[in-house]
């Protein structure tokens, strides 16, 4: 969009409208910006595109999509109800390429390594070693984990209502259960978002060949987390699984030192490495205070980033860059009408000495926050070869100063 906006082209050229998005909203976006820009869309299949074309083929892509869908899924549900796999490989199996009147069926079978791991997590669970404890110990024992990766406690113990975790996958018993979770796009971070299906329309299905642990050692596992859920829920066992760490400030941010695994909240209000202490895959076993990393990053935001030179200097980069990209908007709208480059030509530019009238006055409450963050940035976003740009002497100089 920025080199449309810049005039580098006049044309997009695609083989069809689905080409570039099969979702209403981003097709309708799209266009939007393009036509704005002064640029054509023109497609084999329809032409040069218009709003007609945007109403009409923007509906029946994203009809396509949805009718895709469902016939994937209606797919899906037959091979789950003849023993197939519907997607997936649960730890412990893999897949047998067996050929069936020359194709291939993609069956699943047991991996005996691997279902000897599984039989011992559920036999130490039974007996009440805990998930974070045998995370541990596997990781300790050098046994990698699904996809190779190390051993987590919530891979084991998971959601007993979703059917995650080592702990509640019904394979492990000969039944093939499908349908549990269903997946939707938010529309803001375009990430799927899976929420749960109603039991009433789950497909399950009987695979004894699959079977690895038997019904009472299964029974005993699911006793015991049934009484940890009844006794961390205080009696209600719909709190377990809705409870959730409360956010501090720099929630997600601090990060071990020695193996870059994230520093969690382990005890209270300390704060210590989670592969040190949930996997064993760490020997950072120090632990510091919430209060404390907190009260040593504003420190350093207050003493350090609050300076009015670094703040004069972000003024004049600001100045400098904003009306840089003014100057490239104005030259790329240049064949627009007469009257527009007129309004255009009228518009001022920015000087270093202007920019309190132009803005206006910060609230002297949000003034330090803002000196912070702006000289923060006045710092990290110059380029090299801008006149006082963080060049190797000028980090010399702030590391000296306590940076």
């Amino acid at each position: 969009m920025r080199d449309a906006l810049n005039g580098r082209f006049d044309v997009v050229l695609a083989e069809a409208l689905d080409r570039f998005s099969r979702g209403q909203e981003d097709t309708a976006g799209l266009f939007k910006r393009l036509t704005f820009a002064g640029v054509t869309i023109v497609t084999l299949a329809e032409g040069d595109i218009t709003h007609l074309h945007i109403g009409l083929k923007g509906t029946m892509n994203a009809l396509f999509l949805k009718d895709l869908a469902a016939k994937t899924r209606r797919g899906l549900r037959g091979r789950v109800e003849l023993g197939k796999s519907g997607g997936g490989l649960s730890y412990g199996y893999r897949v047998r390429r067996a050929t069936h009147d020359g194709m291939a069926t993609g069956e699943r079978e047991i991996v005996p390594a691997e279902a000897e791991g599984v039989r011992q997590i559920f036999s130490v669970y039974s007996t009440g070693m805990s998930p974070k404890a045998i995370a541990r110990q596997l990781n300790a024992e050098r046994c990698p984990g699904p996809g190779g990766a190390p051993w987590n406690p919530s891979t084991i113990h998971g959601n007993p209502t979703r059917g995650t975790g080592i702990l509640n996958n019904e394979l492990y018993i000969g039944r093939l259960v499908w349908n549990r979770l269903r997946y939707v796009k938010d529309p803001d971070t375009e990430k799927r978002v899976s929420r749960p299906n109603p039991a009433s329309e789950w497909v399950t299905t009987a695979v004894p060949e699959l079977r690895i642990v038997e019904d009472e050692l299964w029974n005993q596992v699911k006793a015991r987390q049934a009484e940890m859920r009844r006794v961390a829920s205080n009696g209600d066992p719909k709190r377990f699984n809705q409870a959730r760490r409360p956010k501090y400030l720099f929630s997600g941010l601090t990060k071990c030192a020695e193996c870059g695994g994230g520093y969690v909240m382990y005890w209270r209000d300390r704060l210590a490495c989670f592969g040190a202490r949930s996997r064993g895959t760490c020997t950072n076993r120090l632990t510091i205070s919430r209060q404390e990393v907190e009260e040593r990053a504003l420190v350093a935001l207050r003493d350090k980033l609050m300076r009015r030179d670094l703040f004069e200097d972000f003024c004049r980069e600001y100045v400098r860059e904003l009306n840089r990209l003014r100057m490239e908007q104005r030259a790329s709208l240049s064949h627009g009408s007469p009257g527009a480059r007129g309004s255009r030509a009228r518009d001022p530019e920015i000087h270093p000495g202007h920019q309190g009238r132009r803005f206006g006055v910060v609230d002297q409450r949000r003034a330090p926050l803002a000196r912070s963050q702006e000289s923060r940035t006045a710092v990290t976003s110059r380029s090299p070869g801008d006149a006082g740009a963080a060049t190797p002497a000028n980090v010399r100089r702030l590391s000296r100063e306590g940076w």
